[in-house]
């Protein structure tokens, strides 16, 4: 699966968010992150003391990206979702549309089936605010190809800030 340009507006991002929180809630999860397929942390819900966001972003999508290359080793296209079982605390991964990923902090107090049927119940709206987030980046030309820097070169930078004005 190929990661694409998005560029999500505020509103996009809050309605994304609150999805995110609702998931949080009703799967009675610690945290809930959703990043995209490059590593970039889209938004989060829930705390971890210490969790740095970032990294947790791109280490969940590398996991993905090998998870994939293994599930082609076997005859699979790709594999929906994935869990990791701690003494204490669990994750849960699942793909939302082809650019994003879910990821499901939970401990004792839920299980895995709730956490499943939570993901299962949120990502398709989750997926079509990224679909119409994708769809209006392409229309506005948002994703380089109509930008209006597209022309810029390194060397029109170099210009700009170089020292002989």
């Amino acid at each position: 699966m190929q990661a694409s340009s998005l560029i999500l507006r505020e509103e996009d991002h809050r309605r994304i968010t609150g999805f995110v929180e609702r998931l949080l809630e009703e799967a009675n999860g610690r945290l809930v992150a959703l990043v995209d397929r490059n590593g970039q942390p889209l938004a989060f819900a829930g705390n971890l003391p210490g969790v740095d966001q970032t990294a947790l972003a791109s280490l969940a999508a590398g996991n993905v990206a090998a998870t994939e290359g293994l599930a082609r080793m076997i005859g699979e296209q790709t594999f929906l979702s994935m869990y990791h079982e701690g003494d204490q605390d669990h994750l849960y991964y699942a793909a939302v549309g082809e650019t994003a990923i879910l990821v499901v902090v939970f401990d004792a107090r839920s299980s895995l089936g709730l956490v499943r049927l939570r993901v299962r119940q949120v990502a398709p709206e989750i997926a079509a605010v990224l679909d119409q987030a994708r769809h209006a980046t392409r229309e506005g030309g948002l994703d380089g190809a109509g930008s209006p820097f597209a022309e810029i070169t390194d060397d029109d930078i170099d210009k700009l800030f170089s020292d002989g004005f």
